[in-house]
Formats: structure tokens, sequence, C-alpha cells
């Protein structure tokens, strides 16, 4: 008896097994994609998931989550497609990743994107409109930035600049310490890390609003820099040795790439197509977010309206017929 109940037991296990093997590689019912915590990447997503659900048929889902944890996922495959992956940002993991084979890039979303330290333009040029007069004419540079303490007056240490990093954990906040003193900007300038990315965000439209001088890490595609006219300091054209060195040049060239997991040709082979045919820009990106803080929209609303907007673009991802189902449902 214990025998034929060992023997159950055993094929019980085999079949659960076989069945766990066969999901990962067989058809998928439901297309998983990764939220990694930013609006750009849910606007994609929700543009992918329309055209996924009504041109192709398939039920999606999202998981959200951190891009550490989210990246994770679409490695073993419990989340199947990954809109926005940022490769410089997560360069080690991308590498190991895509060289074991654990998923792959299909397309470029966009690479025209941009970081580093912005300051508002009026500070150097000034905004006649506003009634704004230029109070850094000359500044050009991130290492100018420690000539201009006065200009970004630290409110809590008189006498000293303040210069706003990432927030603390971001892997690009070690990037900007390095910057901060191989440039030599402790000289004048403190170093100041928000609690969050909203708190860096309302420091700046704070200051903005105001007519303030500011200064501080940020990046595009955001609503931030679609909607205010900032300016990218300069630094030195990237070059891989000075900035494995010293961090002392432009940011790496960081394509944004949409990515799906290894498995994801067999299960999806036509949504696997029309993700390889997937290419947007910073800007078009960028006009998306606008409308969803001027309209105070969700990002699957910023999508559809994106979508009325720039036919021309997603139509010419996909097949005629999947275009024209997509299109009665946008109606």
């Amino acid at each position: 008896m214990m025998k034929k109940l060992g023997l159950i037991m055993l094929t019980s296990l085999f079949f659960i097994l076989s069945a766990c093997g066969s999901s990962s590689s067989g058809k998928l019912d439901t297309i998983v994609l990764a939220d990694a915590g930013w609006d750009s990447i849910r606007v994609h997503n929700s543009i992918a998931q329309l055209i996924m659900e009504e041109g192709y048929g398939y039920d999606t889902e999202v998981t959200a989550g951190s891009t550490a944890a989210t990246v994770q996922g679409l490695r073993q495959g419990d989340i199947n497609v990954y809109m926005e992956v940022w490769t410089d940002n997560i360069k080690e993991v991308y590498e190991e990743a895509t060289k074991a084979g654990d998923f792959e890039a299909v397309s470029v979303n966009f690479n025209d994107n941009v970081q580093g330290l912005f300051v508002p333009t009026y500070v150097i040029e000034g905004d006649e409109e506003r009634g704004i007069e230029p109070v850094a004419p000359d500044l050009k540079t991130v290492e100018d930035l420690k000539k201009y303490p006065e200009v970004f007056a630290d409110p809590e240490d008189p006498g000293r600049g303040r210069i706003i990093n990432a927030p603390s954990g971001w892997a690009v906040a070690e990037t900007i310490n390095e910057k901060f003193e191989a440039y030599g900007l402790g000289e004048t300038m403190n170093n100041f890390m928000p609690g969050s990315d909203a708190a860096a965000v309302a420091d700046l439209v704070d200051a903005y609003e105001a007519g303030e001088p500011w200064v501080g890490y940020y990046w595009s595609p955001t609503l931030v820099t679609a909607k205010y006219n900032l300016t990218l300091l300069e630094e030195a054209p990237y070059d891989e040795a000075t900035w494995n060195e010293s961090k002392t040049t432009e940011f790496p060239p960081n394509d944004v790439v949409v990515a799906v997991h290894k498995d994801f040709k067999e299960q999806a082979p036509e949504v696997y197509d029309f993700l390889s045919n997937y290419e947007t820009s910073s800007e078009l990106t960028g006009e998306a977010l606008v409308y969803m803080d001027e309209n105070s929209a969700e990002p699957d609303e910023a999508a559809i309206w994106w979508m009325k907007q720039h036919e021309d673009i997603w139509t010419s991802w996909v097949s005629e017929d999947v275009a024209e189902k997509v299109k009665e449902a946008l109606q």
C-alpha cells in the first residue's frame, strides 16, 4: 500500500512539474507587463495593452515593483514584457541577463533621453515675459556650479549652495556623488539627497513657479522636463575610460529598450512581432505625460489620447487588420 501511495505521489509530482515546465514555453492566455514605478512606463504599458487586448485578443496584467524585482521577474518568466528597460542604469544585470539568454531586447523604445544636472533656463537667459533677469548668464557646465553658491543658496546653510541629488538609494545618486567630488563642487556647494522623487519634483516646481534658481538631477522623458523649460548643464562628451575613472563626462548612452522573456517569441509570436516594431521618442512620451498632468488623467487615458493623436505611428507597428480592430476599440 505504501509503495502504491508513493508511486501515486511521485506520479502526481511529475505531472505538476511537467505542467509548470509546459506553461513556461506554451501559448499564453495572459501577458504580464512590468510596472517599475514611473509614469512613462505606465503609459507605454497602456498603449501596448490596448493593442495586445483589442488587436490580438490577449488578456493582460501588470506586476508592480522595484526595478530590481521586476527585472528579476522578467528573467524568471513571471513577467513577459518590459516596455522600458533603461539599459545603462542596470548595466551589469542587463548584460548578465541578456548574455545568459534570460530575456532579449526586441526594440529600442527611445534613445534620445538625457540625464544629469539641470537648471531652469531663466537662470541663464532670464525670462522677459515673467520679468526674470538672468542671474548666472555665464553658467554652462557642471563644474561651473562651484562659482555660484550665492545663486543656488542652501536655505539651511548660509554662504553655501545646494545641489539636489537623486533620492538616497537610487543607483544614480552614487554617480552624482562621484561627480560632486571629482568636480570639486564640495568647495562651495552642499550635496542634498531628497527623501523621494516626489520631494525633488516638489522642490523644483516650487522654485520654478516662483522664478527662483534651482539646480539638481533629473532626466527625460518626464513630465518635469516636458513641461518646464530646463537646461542640462554641459559636461565633456562621454568617454568610457574617463567615465569609469571619475564620471566627469556626460552620462553614457542609455538605450531604453522593450524586452521580453526568452520564451515569449514562442508563447505569443504575433505580439513578439508587434513589439519588435515598437518605437517612440522622449518628445512623444513627454506629450502623454503633459496630457496626464494637465487633464488629471490616468496612464490608460493618456494612452488613448496619444494613440488618437499619433495613429500614423502605432499603426505602423502592426498589420492592417490588427490596426482596424484597435481603431474601432478607440472610437
